[in-house]
C-alpha cells in the first residue's frame, strides 16, 4: 500500500509527483485487470487503433502511440503470431501492409476492454461523470503539451 503523501507538504504540493503516484496505482491494477489475457499495455494499444482504424499501416500507428517504427516491428510480429491483428497487402499500393483485426483480436480486445472499464470504475468510484470528464481533459491538455514540444 502507498502511503499517502499528505504526511509531507514539498512532495503533496509538486503535481508530478502525484501524477507519478496515481499512475503507479493505475498500473498495478490495470496489471491485476488484465491478469490471466496475455495482455500487455502496449500491444493491447496497438489493438485498439487497429480497431478503430481498420486498414491502418503500422507506421501510423506507431506515431499515434509514439512507438519508435524499429519497436513496432517486433510488436505487430507478436501480435500476428498470436492471432490477434492480420497483416494485409494494401489494395492501393501492392507493396504496403495495412493490419486489421482477426476475430480472435476482436474479442480479446472487448475482453479486455471490460476488464478496463471495471478496473477504472473501481479506482474512479468517488468521482463523479463531470470529475471524470475533468481529469480526462485536464491529462489531455498535459499531453498536448508534451506533443508540441516533440
Amino acid at each position: 500500500m502507498i502511503e499517502p503523501v499528505s504526511q509531507t507538504r514539498t512532495l503533496g504540493r509538486l503535481v508530478g509527483y502525484r501524477l507519478r503516484r496515481a499512475s503507479a496505482v493505475f498500473a498495478t491494477d490495470f496489471a491485476n485487470a488484465l491478469d490471466g489475457t496475455g495482455i500487455r499495455q502496449i500491444p493491447l494499444g496497438i489493438m485498439a487503433v487497429v480497431s478503430d482504424n481498420p486498414g491502418i499501416n503500422q507506421g501510423t500507428v506507431g506515431r499515434l502511440l509514439g512507438i519508435k517504427r524499429a519497436n513496432m516491428v517486433p510488436l505487430i510480429n507478436e501480435l500476428i503470431e498470436s492471432g490477434l491483428i492480420l497483416r494485409e497487402t494494401d489494395p492501393a499500393d501492392r507493396r504496403a501492409f495495412t493490419l486489421a483485426m482477426s476475430p480472435a483480436g476482436s474479442a480479446m480486445l472487448a475482453d479486455c476492454i471490460s476488464r478496463i472499464d471495471a478496473h477504472e470504475d473501481r479506482l474512479l468510484a468517488g468521482f463523479t461523470k463531470v470529475e471524470r470528464a475533468l481529469l480526462l481533459d485536464l491529462l489531455e491538455r498535459i499531453e498536448q503539451l508534451g506533443a508540441t514540444t516533440d
